[in-house]
C-alpha cells in the first residue's frame, strides 16, 4: 500500500503501529535512498561471509526485522539458514509472519524489545536502521551486547542514517536527501511532518562515530560496504 502516513497532522507520537506496518515497505523504499540495494548488500555479504549455499545450518538474527524483507532475501539465498526475526512492534511481526507464510519461508519471529533479547552462538546479526533509535548514551553498550551474541568470527551487518561532522556539508547532504524524497512523490508538508515526528527519536551518528562505537564495543574490524549521501551499510567482524 502507498505510504500516506504523514499526509495529515499526526494525532500521537511516532510509533511503529498497525497503520505504519501497512505502508512500511513502501515508506522505506521511497524514504531511504538505495534501500533495496542496502538490503541486497546486507544479504549478499552475510551469505558470502558464511560460506555461500552450503548445507551447514547457520543461525542469523535480524534485530528490528520489521516486515522481514531482509530475512526473506536470506531465505531465498539459502533455505537452510536458521533465520530469526525480532521486533518490538506486534504489528510488524504480524506483517512479517504473513509475508513469510506467503513465500513458504521458515522463519522464527520474536516480539520483544531489542534490549530484552538474549542469544549466543549466532553466526550473523543484522540490524537495519535500528541503532539510530537507541538513545546515544546506551548505544555502545547495546552493540557490545550484540557482539556477545555472536560466535568468534561472526559478522554484524547494519545500516544507518548518518550525520556529518561538518555543519555546512551536513546541511547539503540533508537538502539532497529531501530532494530525493520529493522525487519519490512526498510533499514538503509530509517531509516536514516526518522530520518533526522523528526529532529526538531518531538520532544519527556520523560514519566515524559508528565505526568507533563498533570497535569500542568489541568488534575487531568494521567497514562501510555501501553509502549514498547520508545513508550507509556497515559490516563488522568479531575477533576475525
Amino acid at each position: 500500500m502507498r505510504d500516506q502516513y504523514f499526509q495529515n497532522p499526526p494525532e500521537k507520537q511516532f510509533e511503529f503501529d498497525a497503520a505504519l506496518a501497512v505502508v512500511f515497505d513502501d515508506m522505506l523504499a521511497r524514504s531511504v535512498p538505495q534501500y533495496n540495494e542496502s538490503l541486497d548488500t546486507a544479504a549478499d555479504v552475510i551469505f558470502r561471509f558464511l560460506g555461500g549455499s552450503g548445507d551447514e545450518r547457520k543461525r542469523i538474527l535480524d534485530i528490528g526485522c520489521s516486515t522481514a524483507t531482509l530475512l526473506l532475501k536470506l531465505f531465498k539465498k539459502n533455505p537452510n539458514f536458521e533465520l530469526i526475526g525480532a521486533d518490538s512492534s506486534s504489528a510488524m511481526i504480524e506483517k512479517a509472519r504473513e509475508k513469510a507464510s506467503a513465500f513458504g519461508a521458515k522463519i522464527d519471529f520474536i516480539c520483544a524489545d531489542a534490549n530484552d533479547l538474549e542469544f549466543n552462538n549466532l553466526d550473523a546479526i543484522a540490524a537495519n536502521y535500528l541503532l539510530q533509535f537507541i538513545r546515544p548514551l546506551g548505544r555502545e553498550k547495546f552493540v557490545e551486547k550484540i557482539c556477545g551474541f555472536l560466535k568468534k568470527g561472526g559478522i554484524f551487518v547494519f545500516s544507518e542514517k548518518l550525520s556529518c561532522d561538518h555543519k555546512k556539508l551536513d546541511k547539503i547532504l540533508l537538502d539532497r536527501y529531501y530532494d530525493f524524497k520529493r522525487s519519490m512523490g512526498y510533499s514538503d508538508y509530509e517531509i516536514s511532518a516526518k522530520r518533526e515526528a522523528l526529532e529526538n527519536v531518531l538520532v544519527p551518528f556520523s560514519e566515524s562515530e559508528n565505526k568507533k562505537m563498533v570497535l569500542n564495543a568489541g568488534f575487531s574490524f568494521v567497514e562501510c560496504v555501501l553509502r549514498w549521501n547520508n545513508f550507509a551499510t556497515f559490516a563488522a567482524i568479531k575477533n576475525d
